[in-house]
Parts: C-alpha cells; sequence; structure tokens
C-alpha cells in the first residue's frame, strides 16, 4: 500500500492575519461603542463576588471569637445554585449569613421586566453576594451587604449597597460608617457618596410606616455605564431624583470601571463594620434594651418581607427559599403602638438617628 503524502497545513498570509486583526478590532470596537461586557464577564464577576464572600466570613469569624460559618450548598433545577453560610449562637453575633448565589435561565421574572422590558426574550443571569448580620449586644448594630449583577444579552447592571440598622448607638459611630463609605465612593467618582447615600435613604424605608429602617449607607442600581443621571430609581419627585438631576449627567463608564466600584464598595464594609464591634460588643446591657432591640428587629422583618426587591427576585426565580430568607433575625417581638419615651435613649434613635442626616460631613 502506497500512503499519500500529507500535506503540511497551509500558513495564513501576512494579508489573511492582518484581516483578523481588523475584523478582531473592529469587534471590540462595535463593543466598546455599545458599552457590552466583556466575554468572560460572568466568570469574572463571579470569582470576585465569592472572594467577597470568602474575606467577610473569615474576618467575622475571628472577631466572633466562638462561632463558625456552616456552608449549605445548593443546586437550582433550572440552572446555578449558590453557597449559603450562616453563623449561629455567637459571642457576638446571634445569626448572621453571608450567601453567594448565581442563578440563570430563560425566563426573566417580573420583577425585572417591569423596569427593562428590552430585556425580555434574553436568557438572564444574576449573581450577588449578601448578608445581614444580627448581633447579640443591642449596642452593636445590625447590618446588611448586597452587591449584584445582572445580564440579559445587551442588558447589564450592577446594584447593591450597604447600610446600618442601629439600636443604640452614637454619633461617632454612625459618621465612621459614613465618611469609610465616601472615600471608598470618592476614589472612583466624587457624585457617587452623595448620590447613592440619598438614595438608600429613599429605598430603606418603610412606607406603611413612614419611617427609615436604620441610618442608611449607599444603594445604587441599574449602573450600566451609560451617560445620564446617577439615579435611576423609582420616585423622580424624590430627594434623591433631585439631587441626581442638580448634579447632572455623569459621563460614560466601562463595564470595567462600575466592576471595580461595586467590588471595591464590597470591600469597604469590613474597615467600615468592624471598628463599631470591637468598640460596643462588650457593653453592658440589660433587659430593657434587650426588649427594644427585638421590637426593632421587627422593622427588618417588615422591610425584608415587603419591599426587598432581592427577596421577590429569589423567590420569584425559584431560588433557595432557606438561602433568601437567611436574613430574617433568629428572635423579634412585635408591640402594639409602642412609643418611646421622651428623652429615653429608645427615644434618641427616632429623634435624631432615624432622620436623614449629612453623616459624612459632621465631625466625630
Amino acid at each position: 500500500m502506497t500512503l499519500s503524502p500529507v500535506k503540511a497545513p497551509r500558513s495564513e498570509t501576512s494579508a489573511e492575519i492582518s484581516e483578523k486583526v481588523l475584523e478582531s478590532e473592529t469587534v471590540l470596537k462595535e463593543a466598546a461603542a455599545l458599552n457590552l461586557p466583556p466575554k468572560d464577564s460572568r466568570a469574572q464577576v463571579s470569582a470576585a463576588l465569592k472572594g467577597l464572600q470568602d474575606r467577610i466570613c473569615k474576618k467575622l469569624e475571628a472577631l466572633d471569637g466562638t462561632a463558625k460559618f456552616v456552608e449549605d450548598a445548593w443546586q437550582r433545577p433550572e440552572g446555578g445554585g449558590g453557597r449559603s453560610r450562616v453563623m449561629k449562637a455567637g459571642s457576638v453575633f446571634e445569626q448572621g449569613g453571608v450567601g453567594f448565589s448565581e442563578v440563570w435561565g430563560d425566563k426573566l421574572p417580573p420583577s425585572i421586566l417591569s423596569s427593562r422590558p428590552e430585556a425580555e426574550g434574553h436568557q438572564f443571569y444574576a449573581t450577588g453576594t449578601s448578608m445581614v448580620l444580627h448581633p447579640r449586644n443591642p449596642y452593636v448594630p445590625t447590618v446588611h451587604l448586597n452587591y449584584r449583577y445582572f445580564e440579559a444579552g445587551p442588558v447589564w447592571w450592577f446594584g447593591g449597597g450597604i447600610d446600618l440598622t442601629p439600636y443604640y448607638t452614637t454619633e461617632a459611630d454612625v459618621i465612621h460608617f459614613h465618611k469609610t463609605l465616601k472615600q471608598t465612593c470618592d476614589r472612583h467618582n466624587p457624585q457617587y457618596y452623595p448620590n447613592f447615600k440619598r438614595w438608600c435613604d429613599e429605598y430603606f424605608f418603610l412606607k406603611h410606616r413612614a419611617e427609615p429602617r436604620g441610618v442608611g449607607g449607599i444603594f445604587f442600581d441599574y449602573q450600566n455605564g451609560q451617560r445620564g443621571e446617577l439615579y435611576r430609581g423609582h420616585h423622580q419627585d424624590g430627594p434623591a431624583a433631585l439631587y441626581s438631576q442638580q448634579a447632572g449627567s455623569a459621563p460614560k463608564r466601562s463595564w470595567q470601571e462600575i466592576f471595580d466600584f461595586a467590588i471595591d464598595c464590597g470591600d469597604a464594609f469590613l474597615p467600615a463594620y468592624v471598628p463599631i464591634v470591637e468598640k460596643r460588643a462588650n457593653t453592658e446591657y440589660g433587659e430593657r434594651e434587650r426588649d427594644f432591640q427585638l421590637y426593632r428587629r421587627g422593622r427588618y422583618v417588615e422591610f425584608n418581607l415587603v419591599f426587598d426587591r432581592g427577596t421577590l427576585f429569589g423567590l420569584q426565580t425559584n431560588g433557595r427559599t432557606e438561602s433568601i430568607l437567611m436574613s430574617m433575625p433568629p428572635v423579634v417581638r412585635w408591640e402594639y403602638n409602642y412609643h418611646p419615651e421622651p428623652g429615653t435613649p429608645e427615644a434618641k434613635l427616632y429623634d435624631v438617628f432615624l432622620q436623614p442626616q449629612d453623616w459624612a460631613e459632621m465631625s466625630a
């Protein structure tokens, strides 16, 4: 048998190579013009948010000194899954959860389509790291964090934030919390903090009680880099929208710039919160303070079940219920028609700390 000679693969000519380079450059330019996410956007965000979860859990375990996070990995039948980490009965934290999830599929939930109808017809991907800590001592505030990413075809955005919910607190602690967030925001854009602080005051508000949930922080959503006002909420006549209108249009920002900002905000949590815990965790308290703490925790439950969009999205996309509701406090109480006595520390929470203020501009 005579074997036919194997032909060596033809080398590309310089003209063909140049043509491919030009085609690649054209694709990149078109993507940049449309402000599309990079091809590996999902992998980048997933890795970054898992890393954020790891860093937070490691520090919180060291801070508590007793309890450890127990991880519960889960899968979503329609696509995706996550890892829920819960700490119980610690020395500092009565209960805390730090979760990571990423889900994908063909059917968009109503909570997305109602606000971004142009996403219809595309497969979606959504991921986020979220956290709620319920400390044991009433002098240590509850804290919430969530940073997330959504993508459906050409539609994408980053969102999230962090806010503090104290029971008994000091001006110095609240000022420290806000100054830390402002410093982080200012590294990226000096308009971020004043816009997103006002948005946070608006978002974490219990409309049925006409009352803020806590002392705020920052909150943003639908940040996709397009030129325009930074506020993209639902109250176009509110303080956040009015400030954003006066501040003017933000410059066009790339996917990478907003991604870096979101992760930087996530890493601002530990320096913003840990010093408060270290100062207040050993403060003496009694039954009165504990009762007030449990009463105010009820506001947290009310907000999460009635208004929180992350909770609604998770339930509408058939997420894992235990993971979605791990933010709930382990013990809580309600009291009919409660009003704090004037001049008491409990009244100060309502009269001073639940009134929106420019905390980052104050001196501790």
